[in-house]
């Protein structure tokens, strides 16, 4: 990565290769640790991120196009930042099967998104990827709200580093429950996004309950999950729920991309956003055409 200013500082936090995630879980009584390999500098870059992050740049900049503050809400923030020329983005290379291909192809060009990932390159180098936090900095005003959640704490430090200077108001715990104590958010305007690893299995059957109390507490809110498609179907009995919910201004969109290495499970991405503002469904068959050629190449 070339050098750009501010990045060796960050560097120390974002590149490690290996820790673990404890998320801890609790049914409003005590907690209970559960110890996670996962790491997403492991996957940055890959497919998935490109479809959650072009959808959540079409998003906010629909939503930033009006003189109203609004606030930003992430429930699983990771690392804010992560090197796509590090060691761990290397060893699975799950990039080259997402971005790589977004850039050698020249699609989605003069999106929210590509504007975005230059303007976050111009300023941390070539190889610098940004997680939604620091994408979302690229459309939020000064007078608008940011509260992140990240349990883990390594993740947490890179996460402040990476965040200096965003007014943004950090929170070390789980991010449900932190969803759950800002909500209904001043200003009421605004996006949440709900962004786990869905390594534990229980987030699946977990997820319907906690949106419907977030929509029932703040129901002009926007509010975007993000989930995994795997073989086997794990994400269905809680789309199934969304979806029977019948939530005002409903936006379910997937897309659908090989393993990016042998064994992997994921199969393809899907989004599924509540009050989803006006022309976020022609950003999403944007995306979609997007991914229909990089499947072609």
């Amino acid at each position: 990565m070339a050098a750009k200013r501010g990045w060796h500082k960050r560097q120390a936090l974002i590149c490690w290769d290996r820790s673990c995630i404890i998320s801890w879980r609790g049914a409003g009584t005590g907690l209970w640790g559960r110890m996670l390999s996962y790491q997403h500098i492991y996957h940055a870059g890959n497919p998935a991120d490109v479809q959650k992050h072009a959808l959540m740049a079409a998003l906010l900049s629909y939503m930033c196009a009006k003189d109203k503050p609004l606030c930003y809400i992430e429930t699983h923030s990771g690392r804010g930042l992560y090197d796509l020329g590090s060691a761990a983005a290397l060893k699975t290379g799950e990039a080259q099967a997402g971005i790589a291909q977004i850039e050698a192809q020249n699609l989605l060009a003069n999106t929210p998104y590509t504007q975005a990932l230059a303007k976050i390159r111009a300023q941390f180098g070539d190889t610098a990827y940004p997680g939604s936090p620091l994408l979302a900095t690229q459309f939020l005003r000064p007078d608008d709200r940011i509260d992140l959640a990240e349990l883990h704490p390594q993740e947490y430090a890179a996460l402040a580093e990476a965040m200096q200077g965003t007014k943004a108001h950090m929170h070390q715990r789980d991010g449900f429950e932190m969803a759950q104590a800002v909500c209904p958010p001043t200003p009421r305007r605004g996006v949440l996004l709900i962004d786990p690893s869905f390594e534990i299995k229980t987030d699946y059957s977990r997820i319907p309950g906690e949106i419907a109390k977030l929509h029932r507490k703040w129901n002009v809110g926007v509010i975007a999950l993000w989930y995994p498609l795997l073989l086997g179907g794990a994400h269905h009995p809680m789309l199934d729920a969304l979806v029977a919910a019948n939530y005002p201004g409903a936006l379910r969109h997937e897309v659908a991309f090989a393993p990016v290495r042998p064994g992997h499970r994921m199969i393809g991405s899907g989004m599924f956003v509540i009050n989803a503002p006006w022309g976020l469904s022609d950003s999403a068959a944007e995306i979609s055409r997007a991914f229909e050629m990089m499947q072609k190449r």
